[in-house]
C-alpha cells in the first residue's frame, strides 16, 4: 500500500494552499480530487460574480448617464449573450492558473473520489493510500431541495449560472443572503425582471437591523423583493410558478441560493471513529481544525467555520501546518471581514449584533449624506463602528459606498487594537468615503466617560519635526 507523508483531498483554495504550506516541509504529499479542477471561488464563485456584476454596474451607469441627458444619442442595446461569453472568459482566464498548478504536480496528483477505510487510510478507484495525516478540504456544493428538482433545466445553481446563454427575461432567485442579493441585483441591472425570495427579512447576512432597512430600500428600486415566507417552485408548461405566501409568481427559471453543502455523503467519515454533529461531520476543534484525536485535519468550507475565500487559504496552511506538527501551539486567526458586492455594497469586520457586549458604544455615519458617496451617486448608505467602554475598536457594520475597502481598514484598526483616539489621529483626506468612517469613530469618542478635548492630533516628541514627512 502506497504511504505518504501527507494526503489533502481537494484542490481548490484550501487545499492548494495546505500544499504550498506542507512543500516547505516535505516533498511526500498525494493530492486527490475528483473534478472538476479549479477553486470553487475562480470557477463558479467569487470571480465569474464579480465579472456579471461589473458589466451590470457599467450598464447602469450608461443608462443613468443617457436618463440623465449627460450622453446623448440612442442608447445602446445590451447584447447578453455576449455578456456571458465575456463573463465566462474571465471565468476561464482566472481559473487557468489553479488548474496549471495541479496539472504541475504530475504522479503528486490523482483524479478521482476518495473514501475513508480508516482513520489514516483512504481508498480511490479501488487503490488504498495510507498517511501520516490527513487534510480534508473538499468544499461544498450547492444546496437543492428534492422537490425543486422537478424544474429540471430550469433549476439553476451558482454551479451553472454562469453558463446561462443570455440574460433571463423572468428569473425567481430563491435565497436573499450574499449569492442571491448580489446575482439577483446583478440581472436586475442587466434588465431582467427579478424576483428575489428570502425566508426571513435579512438581506446579503446583514446583522443590523437599521442597515438591513437600508439595503431593503436600495434594492426595492431594482427588483421584486417577497420576505418572510418559504418559497415554493413548481414546474409550468411555460415556466416555472413559485408560490409564496398567497402570492403566485411566473418565472422563466429559477436560481437556488439558499446555501452550499459539505460532500461528505460518500467520504466514509464514520471511519474516522470520532463523534459527529448534527450535520455528520467530525467534531472539529476550532484552533487546530483537527477532528478528535483522528490523524484528519479538516479546511475550508467543509468545516463551516468561516466559509469564505480568503479563510479557507489560511485554512490551508493552518491545517497543513498542524497536521506536519501534531503538538504544535495554536495560531491566531485574522479579525473575521464579510462583503458583499452589491450596490450599496454591504460589509462587515469584527464583533456585531449578538457579538457585543452590552456595554458596547457604537458610532454611525449616515452616508445618504456623506459628501463624496452624494458625488458617486448614491442615494443610500448607513455604517456603524463598535468599541469596547475604553474606546477600543472591536466591530462594524455597514451598507454604503465603498465598502469593501472600509471594512479592510476597520478590520485592520481591530487587528491592531486601536483605540478611537488613535485611529482619529490618523490622516484623512477630503474628499474620501473615509470620512465616514471618521464621522461614526467621533460619534464614539462623543460617548466616552473621559473624552479627549484636544484636537485629533498626534503629540510630538522631543526632537521630533511637526510635520514628519515634510
Amino acid at each position: 500500500m502506497p504511504h505518504h507523508r501527507l494526503i489533502i483531498l481537494g484542490t481548490g483554495t484550501a487545499g492548494l494552499s495546505a500544499w504550498k504550506q506542507a512543500r516547505d516541509l516535505t516533498d511526500d504529499i498525494l493530492m486527490i480530487d475528483p473534478g472538476p479542477l479549479g477553486t470553487t471561488c475562480a470557477r463558479v464563485g467569487c470571480m465569474p460574480s464579480k465579472s456579471l456584476l461589473q458589466v451590470a454596474l457599467d450598464h447602469r451607469a450608461a443608462r443613468r448617464l443617457h436618463r440623465d441627458g449627460l450622453l446623448t444619442g440612442p442608447a445602446g442595446e445590451l447584447d447578453g449573450a455576449a455578456v456571458m461569453q465575456r463573463v465566462r472568459e474571465l471565468r476561464d482566464r482566472f481559473t487557468a492558473g489553479p488548474v496549471r498548478a495541479v496539472e504541475k504536480m504530475g504522479d503528486g496528483f490523482i483524479r478521482g473520489a476518495a473514501r475513508f477505510v480508516a482513520p489514516d487510510c483512504l481508498e480511490v478507484d479501488g487503490t488504498r493510500y495510507s498517511a501520516d495525516a490527513i487534510v480534508v478540504a473538499a468544499g461544498t456544493k450547492p444546496f437543492v431541495p428534492k422537490p425543486w428538482r422537478a424544474l429540471d433545466d430550469r433549476l439553476l445553481t451558482s454551479d451553472d449560472l454562469f453558463e446561462m446563454p443570455d440574460i433571463p427575461r423572468r428569473v425567481g432567485v430563491i435565497g436573499a443572503g450574499a449569492i442571491g442579493c448580489e446575482i439577483g441585483q446583478g440581472l436586475a441591472m442587466l434588465g431582467s425582471e427579478v424576483h428575489l425570495f428570502g425566508r426571513d427579512q435579512r438581506l446579503a447576512g446583514i446583522a443590523d437591523s437599521q442597515i438591513n432597512d437600508v439595503m431593503h430600500e436600495a434594492l426595492s428600486g431594482e427588483l421584486h423583493l417577497h420576505l418572510g415566507e418559504d418559497a415554493r417552485p413548481e414546474p409550468t408548461p411555460n415556466g416555472v410558478s413559485i408560490h409564496f405566501g398567497e402570492e403566485r409568481i411566473e418565472v422563466d427559471l429559477v436560481i437556488a441560493a439558499i446555501g452550499r453543502r459539505p460532500p461528505i455523503e460518500d467520504l466514509g467519515l464514520d471511519r474516522l471513529d470520532v463523534p459527529a454533529d448534527d450535520k455528520g461531520l467530525p467534531r472539529i476543534d476550532p484552533a487546530s481544525l483537527r477532528a478528535g484525536d483522528a490523524p484528519v485535519w479538516f479546511a475550508g468550507d467543509i468545516n463551516g467555520i468561516r466559509p469564505i475565500m480568503h479563510e479557507a487559504a489560511d485554512e490551508g496552511r493552518l491545517a497543513a501546518w498542524h497536521a506536519l506538527h501534531p503538538d504544535a501551539e495554536c495560531m491566531s486567526r485574522r479579525t473575521p471581514i464579510g462583503i458583499v458586492f452589491t450596490e450599496p455594497q454591504v460589509a462587515w469586520a469584527g464583533q456585531r449584533g449578538d457579538d457585543l457586549s452590552g456595554e458596547a458604544l457604537t458610532g454611525e455615519c449616515d452616508f445618504s449624506r456623506q459628501g463624496r458617496s452624494i458625488i458617486k451617486g448614491y442615494e443610500h448608505g448607513l455604517m456603524k463602528v463598535h468599541a469596547d467602554p475604553d474606546g477600543r475598536l472591536v466591530g462594524g457594520e455597514m451598507a454604503c459606498a465603498g465598502a469593501e475597502h472600509l471594512a479592510h481598514e476597520l478590520a485592520w484598526l481591530i487587528q491592531q487594537e486601536v483605540n478611537v483616539i488613535e485611529a482619529l489621529q490618523l490622516p484623512f483626506y477630503h474628499p474620501v468615503l473615509e470620512e465616514g468612517m471618521r464621522t461614526a469613530l467621533q460619534d464614539i469618542r462623543r460617548q466616552l466617560p473621559e473624552r479627549e478635548r484636544r484636537p485629533d492630533l498626534p503629540l510630538c516628541h522631543p526632537g521630533e519635526d511637526s510635520l514628519p514627512g515634510v
